[in-house]
């Protein structure tokens, strides 16, 4: 049952259209929030805001390449004028290759940095800009558990994920020193089976293999759910963490605890 944790916040969710983004969207309309669902796929974006509103909420999609530097200046700016403001910003968008620091091609590398790390940066800086006058907010950055750990085949991935992570404390140190009331945090899944995962399963060898494997690894029995990275989301979104900055929640079912 929603308790309408984000009564009143505005929020806008990168990559919002489809898997963890369209969960965490779902979730904050049940909440309370009015969403901007951002995403390259402009038509799964309306799709989701039109579901959003025939259950009762309040949602808009929004066109948004998050490399594009222009782009995050034009998208806030919609916001901004369709809401009135932003309280809430989740950078969620993010690719994968499957590649070792051996075989990655510089294209390939390049291309997960653009997105995973630059896209962060664009937006954290987008999002600071502006709630910095609104008097605070909160900016939530999508890490992973391999922005903790290693694997040796995704080496472009690892290292964007790292960088998540470790921007999000600098960020976090800048806004609170600067006394904006903002708090920017990270959030690390394991194996969430959606696009991305299954994905990069085809191509491998053997995918169903793959699955089997990565399931085994996680100690609780079984893959995370989106909704469950949405609700470390929402943990970190509303009010109730007015005093949390600079942290990380790891959502990944033991998988880095042993």
């Amino acid at each position: 049952m929603a308790t309408q944790r984000c009564a009143g916040k505005t929020a806008l969710v990168t990559g919002g259209a489809r898997g963890l983004g369209a969960a965490q969207c779902r979730l904050l309309a049940r909440e309370g929030a009015k969403v901007a669902i951002a995403d390259i796929d402009t038509q799964a974006g309306q799709a989701l805001a039109t579901e959003i509103a025939q259950a009762g909420g309040a949602a808009r999609a929004y066109a948004l390449d998050v490399t594009d530097e222009a782009a995050w200046d034009k998208t806030v700016a919609a916001v901004l004028a369709d809401f009135g403001g932003l309280d809430i910003l989740i950078n969620n968008a993010g690719i994968a290759r499957i590649a070792s620091a051996e075989d990655c091609t510089l294209a390939d590398w390049r291309a997960v940095m653009s997105i995973n790390l630059d896209g962060v940066f664009l937006g954290t800086r987008a999002g600071i800009r502006a709630m910095k006058t609104r008097g605070g907010g909160s900016i939530i950055n999508m890490s992973s558990i391999y922005g903790i750990v290693g694997d040796s085949v995704t080496a472009a991935y690892n290292a964007s994920k790292g960088g998540v992570r470790n921007f999000t404390k600098s960020a976090a140190l800048h806004c609170a020193k600067s006394g904006y009331g903002i708090r920017v945090n990270s959030v690390h899944p394991s194996f969430i089976m959606t696009d991305m995962v299954t994905g990069a399963a085809a191509c491998l060898p053997d995918p169903e293999g793959f699955l089997k494997d990565i399931i085994a690894r996680h100690p609780i029995g079984r893959l995370c759910e989106p909704e469950d990275v949405a609700y470390a989301c929402l943990y970190l979104a509303c009010d109730e963490t007015r005093n949390q900055t600079g942290i990380e929640i790891v959502v990944d079912g033991g998988y880095i605890a042993q």
